[in-house]
Formats: structure tokens, sequence, C-alpha cells
């Protein structure tokens, strides 16, 4: 119980790293929470820091949602627990201790715990974000749409009402984050 209650502590404050940031600290870039949409995530990196900024951020919010997911898995801990580590590391990302609670949008995040709770859900979600991307060139589209199907994909491929309703929240939560890109999808003004 102590090692779950750590496990999922020390999750959250891996996920209160900011990628964005420390990348931004570290390239001598702006902070991406004060230029372009003011997200610290891989999108607004690309915009203010380019494409070697952007790869870097998207690897640090993916790996956050991943290593502390296997951590827990590797210390023979539950299925149950290891949802519950995934969605603090996740919160982490969201709302991060150490950065005012001002975090990302969480689609990285999200798919690197996906890729540690299930590969083929991981899969079967990039491959529709992919699609999705392809097809009309938006990144925030592409994310909605490829987290609004993992709950239906996460019960087709896992029956699982656990994973399924982990996959629920996470797609409730990032699509509040999306807000404004929501409001600019229904008005033709997302970029």
């Amino acid at each position: 119980m102590v090692q779950d209650i750590l496990l999922i502590v020390a999750a959250y404050a891996a996920g209160s790293l900011s990628s964005a940031i420390i990348i931004s600290k570290l390239l001598a870039l702006p902070d991406p929470r004060s230029q372009g949409s003011g997200n610290p995530g891989a999108t607004n990196m690309l915009r203010i820091g380019g494409k070697k900024a952007a790869a870097f951020t998207l690897l640090g919010d993916f790996f956050k949602g991943v290593l502390p997911v296997l951590f827990a898995r590797t210390l023979g801990t539950g299925f149950e627990i290891q949802l519950l580590v995934a969605l603090a590391a996740f919160l982490g990302h969201l709302y991060p201790l150490f950065f005012g609670f001002k975090g990302g949008k969480g689609i990285a995040t999200a798919l690197g715990v996906f890729i540690a709770l299930s590969p083929k859900v991981a899969l079967a979600c990039l491959i529709i974000w992919l699609g999705v991307y392809r097809w009309k060139k938006v990144s925030s589209l592409a994310g909605l749409s490829a987290t609004g199907a993992a709950p239906l994909i996460a019960w087709l491929l896992t029956h699982s009402a656990a994973f399924t309703l982990f996959a629920s929240v996470l797609a409730l939560l990032i699509f509040w984050r999306h807000r404004n890109n929501l409001r600019n999808l229904f008005a033709g003004t997302e970029h």
C-alpha cells in the first residue's frame, strides 16, 4: 500500500517536469508559455524553436508517461495501480506542481502511458492520429480524433472496464485542455 502511494506521488512529480520549459531553457529559447499559443507542448515548441526543440519536447513528454508505468510494473504492481500511476503522470503533465499547475495539453504523455499499458491500443490511436493529420494537416484535430476514439479502442482490444474508464478520463481531460482548439476548429480558424 505504501509502495503504491509512493509510486503514484513519484509519477505525478515526474509528470510535473515540463519538457518544453526545460528544453527552452537548455536551448536558450523563450519560455513557451509566453510565445505562440502559450502552450508548453511540442507543437508550440515547433513554432518557437524549430524541429529539434519540438522533437526533444515530444520525447520528454512521451517518456514521462512511459517510464513511471514501466517502473511500477517492474515492482510487480497490479494493473489497476499501473492505471493510477499512469493517471498521476498524465495529471502531472497537465497540472505540473513545479510550474504553477499550468502544463501542456497531454497528447504525447497520453501516448506514452498508452504504450506502457497496452501497445496495441497505443498503435491503433497512433494510426488514427497519423491518418487524420495526413488528411487535414491539423495537429489538434488529429490528437482529438485519436483521443476520442481511445475509449472505444481500449474496450474493443482489451475488454477491460478499468482500462476503458481510464481512457475515457484521459479523453475528457484532453478535450477540456483543448477547449480553445475545439472552438477554433468549429469556427474554421484552427492553425
